[in-house]
């Protein structure tokens, strides 16, 4: 199986600030100087940032432990010690941050995609300069710096796209997204090909859509049956989710209630998901090419579909042919925004 990194676990360390320094002047002329010890600098802290340009977190396999800077100790004469360098994680779009223990949800980059200050370094130790009074001239006292924080995390990425596709394994997802967007989608006329999420983007006019070929789910998926849920959560975060209903097969009918059973199932068993059988959908007949050269009616199941689910949107598509393509790109366009886009060319 093709390996998707969609979970990571982490540990991640803030620096630790410099220690004060005990330091007395002793320049030629001046035999009984003062305190001059310098404070430790700061030590680094612990950020986390998105680059657009990762789609999973196979780069976090390599590489658990991160850890920031420590300050530099403060010095003679008055210098201060270094700050620490930051240790800056990157995050592909669509990553949540939680605690490793409680699995409690940190941070959200789906949102929000500025720089994440997750742990701030240790303050630096004051040097001597600071303890001088009138009764203590020459103070034999300096601060050690706030030592760094260790936190083990657990990141996960959700995939971010306005259409989500849903179906049986070879539904003619991957082929959907191939014939619409300039992904390239592994296809072949077997059950899971899809072993990983692909992302494409369909421009209608002058919108960018952001479709996802998600795994076929099969009965049973939300149990962890098939790929199990393993993918389920991706589908989350899509503005819209489109069935697709293979109409070549002969249980075509009882395809859409199915998968519909699956997603509430998954949504029930996680509350902080929202509920995915509540998104705005689009029920998607597909191979109708396939039934014409077997000398099935498409159109009859075709209206079979849209008979049964008169309150859904149901169109029937070729990807072979193209037929029922042009109207299918429309109508993602108008799910995915609250305004009629018109005719578009």
């Amino acid at each position: 199986m093709e390996r998707f990194a969609d979970e990571a676990a982490i540990e991640v360390t803030s620096g630790s600030g410099g220690n004060g320094k005990v330091a007395f002047r002793r320049e030629k002329y001046v035999p009984r100087g003062g305190p001059s010890g310098g404070d430790g600098g700061r030590g680094g802290d612990v950020v986390f940032t998105i680059k657009r340009n990762l789609r999973t977190l196979a780069h976090l396999r390599y590489k658990r432990k991160f850890k920031a800077e420590n300050g530099q100790d403060g010095g003679n004469s008055g210098c201060y010690g270094h700050n620490g360098a930051d240790v800056i994680i990157a995050l592909p779009p669509g990553s949540l941050i939680k605690d490793a223990k409680t699995n409690k949800t940190i941070h959200d980059f789906s949102h929000n995609e500025d720089d994440f200050i997750f742990l701030k370094g240790g303050n630096g130790g004051w040097g001597n300069i600071h303890f001088k009074s009138s009764v203590n001239q020459a103070p034999n006292k300096a601060l050690p710096g706030k030592p760094g924080v260790t936190v083990a995390l657990k990141i996960e990425l959700q995939i971010m796209a306005d259409i989500g596709l849903v179906g049986f394994p070879n539904a003619g997802k991957s082929s959907l997204l191939d014939k619409f967007t300039n992904a390239r989608p592994k296809i072949a006329a077997y059950p899971f090909t899809t072993k990983i999420p692909n992302l494409g983007v369909l421009t209608v006019g002058d919108k960018d859509i952001i479709i996802a070929d998600i795994p076929g789910l099969i009965e049973g998926a939300s149990k962890g049956a098939g790929l199990g849920i393993r993918f389920l959560k991706h589908i989350s975060r899509t503005e819209v989710l489109a069935f697709l209903i293979d109409l070549s097969d002969d249980n075509y009918l009882d395809a859409f209630d199915i998968l519909l059973k699956e997603l509430g199932t998954f949504s029930g068993e996680y509350p902080d998901i929202p509920d995915l059988t509540q998104k705005k959908r689009i029920i998607v007949g597909t191979k109708t090419d396939l039934l014409e050269s077997n000398d099935l009616e498409s159109t009859d199941r075709l209206n079979e579909l849209i008979k049964k689910y008169p309150s859904e949107k149901v169109l029937g598509i070729s990807v072979f042919s193209g037929d029922g393509i042009k109207e299918l790109s429309h109508a993602f366009a108008r799910l995915t925004d609250e305004t009629d886009t018109g005719e578009l060319q």
